[in-house]
Protein backbone atom coordinates (compact mmCIF):
# COMPACT_ATOMS: atom_id res chain seq x y z
CA UNK A 1 0.00 0.00 0.00
CA UNK A 2 1.53 3.28 -0.81
CA UNK A 3 2.35 6.05 1.63
CA UNK A 4 1.22 9.62 0.99
CA UNK A 5 4.43 11.39 1.54
CA UNK A 6 3.22 14.90 0.10
CA UNK A 7 3.22 16.01 3.61
CA UNK A 8 6.90 14.96 4.56
CA UNK A 9 8.61 17.74 2.60
CA UNK A 10 11.81 19.91 3.80
CA UNK A 11 10.39 23.38 3.37
CA UNK A 12 13.41 24.50 0.99
CA UNK A 13 14.59 21.71 0.63
CA UNK A 14 15.62 22.36 -3.05
CA UNK A 15 17.60 26.07 -2.35
CA UNK A 16 19.34 24.13 0.47
CA UNK A 17 20.65 21.62 -1.76
CA UNK A 18 21.49 24.53 -4.92
CA UNK A 19 23.10 26.28 -1.24
CA UNK A 20 25.47 23.20 -0.73
CA UNK A 21 26.33 22.68 -4.21
CA UNK A 22 29.97 22.75 -4.72
CA UNK A 23 30.85 23.85 -1.45
CA UNK A 24 30.91 20.12 0.24
CA UNK A 25 32.05 19.41 4.11
CA UNK A 26 35.74 20.68 5.34
CA UNK A 27 38.76 18.70 5.18
CA UNK A 28 38.60 17.54 8.67
CA UNK A 29 39.59 13.87 8.09
CA UNK A 30 42.75 14.78 6.34
CA UNK A 31 43.88 16.97 9.21
CA UNK A 32 45.98 15.75 11.80
CA UNK A 33 46.43 18.59 14.37
CA UNK A 34 48.11 18.00 17.60
CA UNK A 35 45.97 17.50 20.02
CA UNK A 36 45.07 20.71 22.22
CA UNK A 37 42.60 19.42 25.23
CA UNK A 38 39.39 20.05 26.48
CA UNK A 39 37.91 23.20 26.58
CA UNK A 40 34.19 22.46 28.11
CA UNK A 41 32.32 21.90 24.74
CA UNK A 42 29.45 19.12 25.01
CA UNK A 43 26.34 18.13 22.82
CA UNK A 44 23.71 17.28 24.59
CA UNK A 45 21.49 14.02 23.35
CA UNK A 46 18.80 16.92 22.74
CA UNK A 47 21.26 18.43 19.81
CA UNK A 48 22.11 21.34 21.91
CA UNK A 49 25.78 22.96 22.39
CA UNK A 50 27.26 23.90 25.63
CA UNK A 51 30.25 25.41 26.24
CA UNK A 52 31.37 24.89 30.01
CA UNK A 53 27.52 24.05 30.26
CA UNK A 54 25.92 27.60 29.13
CA UNK A 55 23.78 26.85 25.97
CA UNK A 56 25.89 27.97 22.86
CA UNK A 57 22.67 30.23 21.62
CA UNK A 58 24.10 31.49 18.50
CA UNK A 59 22.79 28.89 15.37
CA UNK A 60 25.83 30.11 13.06
CA UNK A 61 28.44 29.54 15.69
CA UNK A 62 27.15 26.15 16.24
CA UNK A 63 27.11 25.60 12.49
CA UNK A 64 30.43 26.78 12.14
CA UNK A 65 31.90 23.90 14.87
CA UNK A 66 29.54 21.47 13.41
CA UNK A 67 31.21 21.96 9.89
CA UNK A 68 34.77 20.96 11.50
CA UNK A 69 33.61 18.26 14.12
CA UNK A 70 34.86 14.33 13.60
CA UNK A 71 34.78 11.29 15.14
CA UNK A 72 37.91 9.41 15.63
CA UNK A 73 38.44 5.98 15.40
CA UNK A 74 38.90 5.81 18.75
CA UNK A 75 35.15 6.42 19.48
CA UNK A 76 35.65 10.36 20.23
CA UNK A 77 34.55 13.65 19.13
CA UNK A 78 36.99 16.73 18.10
CA UNK A 79 36.89 19.97 16.64
CA UNK A 80 39.50 20.13 14.46
CA UNK A 81 41.17 22.53 12.08
CA UNK A 82 44.78 22.45 10.36
CA UNK A 83 46.54 23.82 13.57
CA UNK A 84 44.57 22.33 16.19
CA UNK A 85 41.93 19.40 17.86
CA UNK A 86 39.64 19.87 21.12
CA UNK A 87 37.56 17.50 22.70
CA UNK A 88 33.74 17.49 22.19
CA UNK A 89 32.24 15.86 24.50
CA UNK A 90 28.79 14.00 23.03
CA UNK A 91 25.77 12.68 25.27
CA UNK A 92 24.66 10.21 21.82
CA UNK A 93 24.79 11.24 18.26
CA UNK A 94 26.40 14.91 17.57
CA UNK A 95 23.74 15.53 14.96
CA UNK A 96 19.96 15.54 14.80
CA UNK A 97 18.00 14.46 11.54
CA UNK A 98 15.25 16.66 12.47
CA UNK A 99 12.98 16.96 8.87
CA UNK A 100 12.89 13.75 6.33
CA UNK A 101 11.41 13.78 2.72
CA UNK A 102 10.49 10.41 0.92
CA UNK A 103 10.87 10.88 -2.76
CA UNK A 104 9.98 7.58 -4.73
CA UNK A 105 8.77 4.24 -3.74
CA UNK A 106 10.04 0.79 -3.19
CA UNK A 107 13.39 0.19 -4.48
CA UNK A 108 13.23 3.80 -6.04
CA UNK A 109 12.42 5.34 -2.49
CA UNK A 110 14.71 8.01 -1.68
CA UNK A 111 14.74 9.41 1.91
CA UNK A 112 16.07 12.45 2.05
CA UNK A 113 17.14 14.28 5.82
CA UNK A 114 17.95 17.85 6.80
CA UNK A 115 19.83 17.87 10.12
CA UNK A 116 19.70 20.45 12.98
CA UNK A 117 22.99 22.17 11.43
CA UNK A 118 21.28 22.38 7.84
CA UNK A 119 23.03 19.23 6.25
CA UNK A 120 21.35 17.60 3.34
CA UNK A 121 21.67 13.59 3.38
CA UNK A 122 20.04 11.17 1.47
CA UNK A 123 20.26 8.10 2.66
CA UNK A 124 22.22 5.40 0.57
CA UNK A 125 25.26 2.93 0.41
CA UNK A 126 27.28 6.29 1.51
CA UNK A 127 25.03 7.13 3.78
CA UNK A 128 23.31 4.22 5.53
CA UNK A 129 20.76 4.01 8.25
CA UNK A 130 21.81 2.07 11.07
CA UNK A 131 19.04 1.02 13.84
CA UNK A 132 20.13 0.15 17.81
CA UNK A 133 17.94 -0.87 20.22
CA UNK A 134 17.54 1.35 23.32
CA UNK A 135 18.72 -0.38 26.36
CA UNK A 136 16.36 0.78 28.67
CA UNK A 137 13.11 0.75 27.16
CA UNK A 138 13.78 -1.94 24.22
CA UNK A 139 12.55 1.03 21.69
CA UNK A 140 14.16 1.51 18.21
CA UNK A 141 16.44 4.56 17.93
CA UNK A 142 17.46 5.04 13.91
CA UNK A 143 20.59 6.52 13.14
CA UNK A 144 22.30 8.10 9.80
CA UNK A 145 25.82 8.24 8.61
CA UNK A 146 26.09 11.98 7.61
CA UNK A 147 29.88 11.95 7.18
CA UNK A 148 33.10 10.28 8.40
CA UNK A 149 32.13 8.30 11.11
CA UNK A 150 29.25 11.24 12.10
CA UNK A 151 26.09 10.09 13.02
CA UNK A 152 22.87 12.21 13.04
CA UNK A 153 20.34 10.44 15.94
CA UNK A 154 16.65 10.13 13.81
CA UNK A 155 14.44 12.24 15.93
CA UNK A 156 11.43 10.48 17.43
CA UNK A 157 8.57 11.79 15.23
CA UNK A 158 10.77 11.08 12.20
CA UNK A 159 11.37 7.34 13.75
CA UNK A 160 7.44 7.00 13.36
CA UNK A 161 7.76 8.17 9.92
CA UNK A 162 10.24 5.53 9.13
CA UNK A 163 8.41 3.12 10.81
CA UNK A 164 5.35 3.61 8.37
CA UNK A 165 7.27 3.58 5.56
CA UNK A 166 8.95 -0.01 6.42
CA UNK A 167 7.89 -2.54 3.93
CA UNK A 168 8.22 -6.41 3.83
CA UNK A 169 11.47 -7.75 2.02
CA UNK A 170 11.13 -11.93 1.61
CA UNK A 171 14.41 -13.17 3.56
CA UNK A 172 15.46 -9.90 4.51
CA UNK A 173 12.73 -8.82 7.35
CA UNK A 174 11.05 -5.83 7.89
CA UNK A 175 13.36 -2.64 6.54
CA UNK A 176 13.22 0.44 4.24
CA UNK A 177 15.07 1.20 1.17
CA UNK A 178 16.44 4.09 -0.20
CA UNK A 179 19.22 4.72 -2.70
CA UNK A 180 18.90 1.27 -3.88
CA UNK A 181 19.64 -0.35 -0.40
CA UNK A 182 17.95 -1.90 1.86
CA UNK A 183 17.81 -0.66 5.06
CA UNK A 184 16.61 -3.44 7.88
CA UNK A 185 14.88 -2.72 10.97
CA UNK A 186 16.46 -5.05 13.03
CA UNK A 187 20.10 -6.29 13.91
CA UNK A 188 19.43 -9.58 14.07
Amino acid sequence: MPVDTSANLIVGLDALITAQAGKGPQPVEHWNPPYCGDIGLRIRADGVWLYRDSPIARPTLVKLFASVLRRDADGRHYLVTPVEKIDVAVDDAPLLAVEMEVRGNGVAQRLIFRTNVDNIVAAGPDHPLRFATEPDTGGLKPYLLVRGRLEALITRALCYDLVELAAEEKGRGLGLWSGGTFFPLSQE
